[in-house]
């Protein structure tokens, strides 16, 4: 079964490691095969990556896209994964979550739960503010 897949103007989407745009109007595209599929809203550029649960998204974004250099990109999670769980312990259970999906090879919802890792890592930085 093929994904349909429309795209607005000037949208932008990795398709299989490609970056796709649409020059103009609506574009309908049917992927009719496995292939990593990241939308706009998910793909986060490397100047994006400012931080270390940002950090752990953009390896984790390419695990997803750039399967010829999967190797050096666990390499860099199981290192970044580390420093952060040495600094911030509570992190851990989110950690466990994502880890649990690379080591399946499940590299998308590996990303679904780093939004939360984000997210998680905001709120300790908000409430570090609020002690100060």
């Amino acid at each position: 079964m093929a994904l349909k897949i429309t795209l607005k103007p000037n949208e932008k989407m990795i398709i299989g490691g490609a970056v796709v745009t649409n020059a103009a109007g609506k574009c309908e595209l049917l992927i009719e095969n496995r292939v990593p599929i990241l939308r706009r809203k998910d793909i986060m550029s490397s100047e994006d990556a400012n931080s270390p649960a940002r950090r752990i998204y953009f390896v984790i974004q390419l695990m997803y896209i750039d399967e010829e250099n999967l190797a050096l990109h666990h390499k860099h999670y199981w290192q970044l994964v580390q420093d952060f769980i040495e600094a911030v312990p509570s992190v851990l259970p989110l950690i466990d979550r994502i880890s649990d999906h690379i080591l399946k090879g499940q590299y998308y919802q590996a990303l679904k739960s780093a939004k939360n890792l984000i997210q998680y890592e905001q709120e300790v930085v908000n409430r570090a503010h609020e002690c100060a």
